[in-house]
């Protein structure tokens, strides 16, 4: 489940940044009062401990494993 969650807030975090990329515009300022309000500042960071959780599923073996 915190997979799930960390992977949708980095996806939102990607949209955001190409949006800042390609067009100069911050959805998450933009919808959140400014890059400087308390509420955007909050949503970096959570996209940012979800990157560093993310570098976890790198190593995670996700073979499923029968015993027979």
């Amino acid at each position: 489940m915190i997979d799930r969650i960390a992977l949708l807030l980095l996806i939102i975090g990607g949209i955001n940044w190409g949006l800042v990329g390609i067009f100069q515009f911050d959805l998450v300022a933009f919808l959140f009062g400014g890059a400087a309000a308390i509420l955007s500042r909050i949503i970096y960071v959570l996209v940012a401990i979800s990157a560093i959780w993310c570098i976890s599923l790198f190593f995670k073996d996700n073979r499923l494993v029968t015993e027979q």
